[in-house]
């Protein structure tokens, strides 16, 4: 005999009524289990499956949620608010791809969802999708022009993506809305990044007064102090950083920073060893070596390097120094032997005769407001603020463009090398910075590294004519920064460049410019590449 199945019904209205005044009460738990009791009866009601889903997600059972939420969805897919909530769950539980997918569905369905573009955008944002993720937080503007927060966020895509300029409309409508102290942070970032070194710091000044207890903002403020030369006032303000919060490790680092410069190494450990902020164990490392605790400073290292791949440059430095000092084997692979990665190429575009490029390029760094920076390794010159490849004008836009070529090249040359310098050589280019040099008679840099870079350059557009050998060239060794010899048998080199001739060479590796005694300008464009941010280290 053939069972007959129980027959299906909806809810008792007061039932209904109930489970929302318990789910309304907060009686989250409740309203899950009257919910489930309902659904037994009614396994195919849209509203029940909802309410479940949100009394599980109210209580953070967030996989249960899910589980309530997709079952809704297979009873009717075209709900674009539920596409929303699952997007929102998925997203806490850190399933990110998912929660994309659900965030599509819900645009597809309804595209002036605003809260959906937005939320798009923000873990398209996170996943490095730049201009997917831009083009989200623009429709959630369109839809809703005063949505601040989407303002802010597509700044920081902007930024990101070095659309320097459109970056700071974006905060400056943003602050035009709503005035905060994060905005005005953002702003000062921005302004900073494009060499506006004044404007930037009022903009901070302008984050701490609305919050005085505004770490970063401080920290900013103090950096920004420091490349206009206002030492002491930068102190202050990576004090008042602290003082706000004691764990702030780039602030740590800056006053580091700054004891090494004032030749006070023993004091700066402390505050090298106590930050995490970018190379700070490492600066501690050479704080070290520098004072010549040689044991304690080998120790510390090789137990450095045994834990983590060896893609530290200034380890890279300190390990070729080391090796050299001692006579023992360099086992640090970051770049065993840099004196061997210098490369000397030519740009044909700056030496054709009479070339205009050069000549817009010459004009344009005369000419054009671009701030300037204080840098002490630098004597009689200066060097321009921000970050001069990521400018949009075409003299610079078209020196980038080669330069990325040329450092391709770079590669190819030492394709066969074995060391992490070519191994995880950058293959998407990020300029990490780049700056023009301008030095006058007598002009030179000390030697020094450049631990933020990865492959550094050097491109001349103009030199002083030369009254004795190798005035105004590019110098390289494994020693410098006074780093403590043992011996003088350190190598050294001088490259003889001409306009027009472009040098690459490890960022580990210390160089510096000779010093030139023609009454005639000197004429650079430097800058740091380094691998894009995916890379674990």
């Amino acid at each position: 005999m053939k069972m007959q199945s129980k027959p299906l019904r909806q809810p008792n209205p007061a039932d209904m009524q109930a489970l929302e005044q318990l789910f309304q009460s907060g009686h989250f738990s409740q309203a899950e289990a009257k919910a489930q009791a309902l659904l037994a009866a009614s396994p195919k009601m849209l509203a029940l499956y909802n309410l479940l889903g949100l009394s599980q997600q109210a209580q953070g059972k967030y996989r249960e949620a899910v589980a309530s939420f997709r079952k809704m969805l297979a009873l009717e897919p075209r709900i674009a608010e539920i596409h929303f909530n699952l997007g929102v769950i998925l997203a806490q539980l850190g399933d990110a791809d998912e929660a994309i997918a659900s965030y599509r569905k819900t645009v597809q369905m309804k595209p002036n969802f605003t809260v959906a573009h937005f939320n798009l955008a923000i873990l398209l944002q996170a996943q490095g999708q730049l201009q997917e993720a831009a083009g989200h937080y623009r429709k959630a503007i369109t839809i809703e022009p005063g949505f601040v927060e989407a303002l802010a966020n597509l700044g920081t895509v902007l930024q990101q993506g070095g659309q320097l300029e459109e970056a700071e409309q974006c905060y400056r409508k943003a602050l035009a809305l709503r005035a905060d102290a994060r905005g005005y942070f953002n702003l000062g970032t921005v302004l900073y990044d494009q060499g506006k070194h004044d404007a930037a710091i009022s903009a901070f000044r302008e984050a701490v007064q609305l919050d005085v207890h505004f770490a970063d903002a401080w920290n900013s403020l103090g950096e920004t102090l420091r490349d206009r030369g206002a030492m002491d006032d930068a102190i202050r303000c990576y004090e008042q950083a602290l003082a706000v919060q004691p764990d702030h490790g780039r602030a740590k680092y800056n006053l580091g920073e700054y004891l090494c410069l004032a030749n006070r190494l023993q004091e700066a450990i402390a505050y090298f060893e106590n930050s995490d902020f970018a190379d700070a164990k490492e600066r501690a490392l050479q704080c070290y070596y520098k004072t010549r605790q040689f044991e304690l400073f080998k120790h510390k290292f090789d137990q450095f390097a045994a834990n983590k791949r060896h893609t530290s440059v200034l380890l890279g430095t300190l390990s070729t120094h080391y090796a050299t000092n001692f006579g023992v084997e360099n086992t640090y692979n970051f770049c065993k032997n840099p004196m061997d990665y210098v490369l000397q190429l030519r740009i044909d575009e700056l030496v054709a005769p009479d070339s205009h490029f050069l000549a817009q390029l010459l004009h344009d760094i005369e000419h054009l407001a671009i701030a300037e920076r204080k840098q002490g390794r630098l004597y009689y010159g200066m060097q321009s603020a921000g970050n001069l490849l990521m400018r949009t004008e075409p003299s610079f836009q078209k020196l980038t463009a080669i330069i990325r070529h040329k450092v391709l090249a770079y590669r190819q040359h030492f394709a066969d090398s074995q060391c992490e310098l070519i191994l995880n050589f950058p293959r998407d280019i990020e300029f990490a910075s780049s700056w023009y040099l301008r030095m006058k008679q007598g002009g030179y840099l000390t030697s020094h590294i450049h631990e933020e870079g990865w492959i550094s350059g050097c491109i001349y557009l103009k030199l002083p004519e030369k009254s004795r050998a190798h005035e105004g060239c590019f110098a390289y060794s494994s020693d410098g920064d006074d780093y403590p010899r043992l011996h003088d048998d350190f190598p050294s080199q001088i490259v003889d460049i001409q306009v027009g001739d472009l040098v690459l060479f490890p960022s580990s590796l210390f160089h510096r410019t000779v010093p030139f005694h023609a009454d005639q300008e000197r004429v650079c464009v430097a800058f740091d590449i380094k691998p894009a941010l995916g890379l674990k280290i």
